[in-house]
């Protein structure tokens, strides 16, 4: 891929990236319109290398592919993009609010760490009163 191939690549993304990518399209339901909001994000790399290793002292052996005394050159690049819903605007005829998007596996998460926490305590308390044995 040539270096100018990538950067009109890059452009067409960022050209992309715009507010509206965070918001979906308006869905109208009954009295109200659900406005979607996610969080996107987006990131690119980009690496290139050039030059030489210096000479070998001793010309024993014959030049090979990353022998002492080959040139180098390199290159590479990548990119990605994320998105996470976070909930919707909510517009009826009385007023307009944010109605978030609970996240599932993360309040499964928090429980399943309290209850660890609450059975560690719980057996500390409980070897404090009635000792070892």
């Amino acid at each position: 891929m040539s270096i100018n191939k990538l950067f009109d690549t890059i452009d067409k993304t960022r050209q992309t990236a715009q507010w509206q990518a965070a918001f979906g399209e308006p869905q109208v339901l009954e009295d109200q319109t659900l406005i979607p909001v996610a969080q996107v994000g987006y990131g690119f790399g980009l690496g290139f290398g050039q030059g030489s290793q210096p000479e070998a002292e001793s010309e024993a052996e014959p030049e090979a592919e990353g022998a002492p005394g080959a040139s180098g050159i390199g290159g590479g690049g990548g990119g990605g993009a994320s998105a996470r819903p976070l909930g919707a605007i909510v517009v009826t005829p009385e007023r307009v609010y944010f109605e978030p998007v609970q996240d599932q596996g993360q309040i499964a998460l928090f429980g399943i760490g309290f209850a660890t926490l609450f059975i560690f305590e719980l057996a500390r308390t409980l070897r404090a009163i009635f000792g070892r044995e």
